[in-house]
C-alpha cells in the first residue's frame, strides 16, 4: 500500500512572541517520522511524506490530494480543542482511510473535562474536580476537595502547562496558578484533587480483539510527586525521582481492564495510551486518555519493545499492519 505520513516536527511552526516555553511540546522529533517510515517499509509498503495538516489542506485544495491508499497521522495541530482532529477530518473528506482514532474521539479525549465525565459515566474512578475560567473565580469558587490541588489546562497534551507550581497548597497559590494557565494557554483551568500515589500508563492497540500491553510505571519527582516527564518544561535540572508503586498482579489486572474499557468507551482505534494514578487510599484513578500517543523511539512503544527484546520498529510494524488491515489493506 501507499501510506501517507501526516506529521509535525519541532521545526514545523515558527515560535510566536509571548507563547509559553512548551508551546511546541506535542510535536515530534524527526526521528519519529523516520521510525514510522522504517516500520512501514519493513512490511513492503511505500511511504509518502504528506507533512503537516496545512500541507495536506493545500494538496487537497489543488484538486488532487496525496496519492495514497491510507494515511498515518501523528499531527497535533495548534490552538483550540479540535486541533488534533484537523488531519483526520481532512482525510475523511477526501475519502482517504486514516489509521488511529477518528476526529470525534481525538477532540473528546483532548478536552480533559469532557473525557473525565465520560470515564466517570463508564464506571472508571475520576478525581474530584472543577473548572475555573479566571483568577477571580478561583478566589471564591467552591473547591472539589481540600488542598493540595492540581491545576492544569483543560485541553492540552504532553503535560503542557504543568510546572512545579501546578501543585497548590492554598487558595492564594490556586489563584495565581489559575491566572497563569488561563493567561498562557487561553483556556479554562482544570482543578482536581492531587493524587499522591504511583502513576501508571497502559497502552492498548489493535481492534476486535485489542491487545492490552504490560502496565508501565512512570517516575515521579521525589518532593512534589509530580510526574517527572511533566517537569521537562522546567528546563534541565538534576531531579531526584522515585517510583513508589508496587505493581501487584491484582492492580495490573485492574489497570488493564480499565484501560481496555476506556479504549472501547471512547471508540478508540488501533492505538491509545491510558494513564492512571493512585489516590491517597491506593486506589487507581483515571488521569487521561491519549489516542494520539507519541511514537518517538524513546516513548512508551520504545519501552515495550525493550521489554520484548526486539527493535521498536518491529513492534510498530505489527501495530501499523493491524491498523492497515482494519482499513482494508493486507495483514
Amino acid at each position: 500500500m501507499r501510506v501517507g505520513l501526516v506529521y509535525e516536527t519541532f521545526d514545523t511552526y515558527a515560535a510566536q512572541p509571548g507563547e509559553p516555553s512548551d508551546a511546541h511540546a506535542e510535536y515530534e522529533p524527526w526521528a519519529t517520522v523516520e521510525l514510522l517510515e522504517e516500520a512501514l517499509l519493513a512490511r513492503g509498503h511505500q511511504v509518502v511524506h504528506v507533512g503537516s495538516p496545512h500541507a495536506l489542506l493545500a494538496s487537497l485544495a489543488e484538486g488532487s490530494g496525496p496519492s495514497v491508499d491510507a494515511a498515518m497521522n501523528i499531527a497535533e495541530g495548534f490552538g483550540g480543542r479540535n486541533r488534533e482532529a484537523w488531519a483526520p477530518t481532512l482525510l475523511e473528506m477526501a475519502g482517504i482511510p486514516c489509521l488511529g482514532s477518528d476526529a470525534l474521539t481525538l477532540s473528546l479525549s483532548l478536552d480533559k473535562a469532557w473525557a473525565n465525565d465520560r470515564a466517570r459515566a463508564a464506571g472508571v474512578p475520576v478525581a474530584p474536580q472543577c473548572l475555573l475560567a479566571s483568577a477571580e473565580e478561583a478566589g471564591t469558587a467552591p473547591l472539589p476537595s481540600s488542598f493540595p490541588l492540581f491545576v492544569k489546562p483543560r485541553w492540552e497534551g504532553s503535560a503542557k502547562g504543568i510546572r512545579l507550581s501546578s501543585r497548590v497548597e492554598d487558595r492564594a497559590a490556586l489563584v495565581e496558578e489559575v491566572r497563569r494557565v488561563v493567561s498562557d494557554y487561553d483556556q479554562p483551568a482544570l482543578v482536581e484533587s492531587f493524587l499522591p500515589g504511583a502513576e501508571y500508563t497502559v497502552m492498548v492497540t489493535g481492534h476486535t480483539p485489542c491487545r492490552v500491553w504490560p502496565v508501565l510505571q512512570r517516575a515521579l519527582e521525589a518532593e512534589s510527586r509530580i510526574g517527572l516527564h511533566a517537569l521537562d518544561h522546567e528546563g534541565p535540572r538534576d531531579w531526584e525521582h522515585v517510583a513508589p508503586g508496587d505493581l501487584s498482579g491484582e492492580l495490573e489486572a485492574t489497570l488493564k481492564a480499565w484501560g481496555e474499557r476506556i479504549f472501547r468507551v471512547f471508540e478508540c482505534r488501533d492505538f491509545a495510551r491510558v494513564d492512571f494514578r493512585l489516590n491517597s487510599d491506593g486506589d487507581p484513578t483515571f488521569l487521561e486518555l491519549n489516542p494520539l500517543p507519541t511514537f518517538a523511539p524513546d516513548g512508551t512503544f520504545g519501552v515495550l519493545a525493550e521489554l520484548e527484546g526486539r527493535p521498536v520498529a518491529s513492534l510498530l510494524a505489527d501495530v501499523l499492519e493491524q491498523a492497515l488491515a482494519r482499513v482494508g489493506g493486507p495483514g
